[in-house]
Formats: C-alpha cells, structure tokens, sequence
C-alpha cells in the first residue's frame, strides 16, 4: 500500500518520540536509558506545542515518518496542561543539571538565524522531522516535504541541521546553507567536532 501523508495521530505521538532518539541523535546528550527517555519526551513535547502543522506519514495505517513546522500567525496543532507542566519542571531540571551540554549548541543556531533575519524574512521552522529508522529508501521524508510545500506554498522556512545527521538530504532538496559553525559537543564524555547549520528554502 503506498504511505499517506495526513494529519498526525494523537495515538502515534510516542512513536514519533522513538523514530527522534536515533534519527535525531539524541542519544549523543545521554547513555542512561531513563535520562534518554525523558530528555525524548521533552524534545518532542518542545517540538509538537510549538507546531502549527503536524504532519503524518502512515504505510498500512502505521506511522513511519513525522514533520512538525511552526509557522508564524498560524493556530498550535497541540496544547496541553500537562505538558505545559512537564514542559516547566523538566526545562528547569535540563538547565540546572545539563546546560553545558546543549548551550554552545543553541547559541550558534540562534547566531546564524539572528544573522538571516537581518537580511531575509522568514515565515517559520521546520522544528521535527523524523522517519522511522528502521525503514529506507521509500522516499518518506521527501513525500512529508512535498505535502507541506502544497500546504506552506511561497513561504519561506527554516532548520537547524548539523554533520551528525543526514544534512545533505535538506540540500537534495532545494534548501540552501545560510549558516555554518564548528564546535565541540560532549558525547560519551569525550569532546567531538560538530559542525551546525542552518538552512531555509522557499516552499
């Protein structure tokens, strides 16, 4: 059956959560297997309360890839007073206990995105977008991206991406570097070369 892109289920949030651990190198941030499951769930929490679309990608009624996009002036796709709470309590937990790890990160992107809106205009971020890892070469991530070039049609988005996932996917598909930072991250407590970017592209 081929893969349908539609609105996302609630009933497959988790599972988006999953696909985000490795297709999304979270387990660069923790090997503890509790501290990994609720950093994933803050990710995610982070990522859907910020959506104004979230898009599904389902093969026999089965989630298999996810993309959520936050565009400005449009209506959150999700609100919750849990995760508003969980989104609280667990941003001052990561910030007391693990901010060095992610600051330098954070602190580029919002570098080189400050640097883009002094010369552009943006419309809004591409903030998740995962497939399942265990499923390749079906064209997932490529169909997710076309829905929402109909949906977004002639505005302007942009993302994050950096060489620890699979960045030249995004220049495969018309978006062009407008940022580049190299940096050191902590993984498994040893310093590894990172290099962050920030691409846009016009839907």
């Amino acid at each position: 059956m081929s893969i349908k892109i539609i609105d996302l289920k609630r009933k497959d949030f988790n599972k988006a959560r999953k696909f985000a651990i490795k297709g999304m190198n979270l387990s660069w941030y923790t090997t503890n297997a509790v501290e990994l499951y609720f950093y994933s769930l803050y990710f995610w929490y982070d990522g859907i309360s910020k959506a104004t679309r979230a898009l599904g990608a389902y093969k026999d009624d089965e989630l298999v890839g996810v993309l959520l996009v936050n565009m400005k002036g449009e209506q959150k796709y999700y609100s919750s007073l849990w995760s508003k709470l969980f989104l609280k309590l667990t941003s001052s937990i990561i910030n007391q206990n693990y901010e060095s790890r992610g600051s330098e990160y954070d602190h580029v992107n919002m570098k080189m995105l400050e640097e883009l809106k002094r010369t552009e205009q943006v419309d809004g971020e591409l903030n998740f977008f995962a497939v399942n890892p265990e499923i390749k070469g079906q064209g997932i991530g490529t169909k997710l991206l076309k829905e929402l070039e109909k949906l977004e049609s002639g505005k302007k988005i942009y993302l994050y991406s950096d060489s620890g996932s699979t960045y030249q996917f995004y220049m495969h598909r018309g978006f062009l570097e407008k940022g580049r930072e190299n940096i050191k991250v902590e993984v498994a407590n040893e310093e590894v070369p990172l290099t962050c970017f920030l691409f846009s592209k016009t839907l």
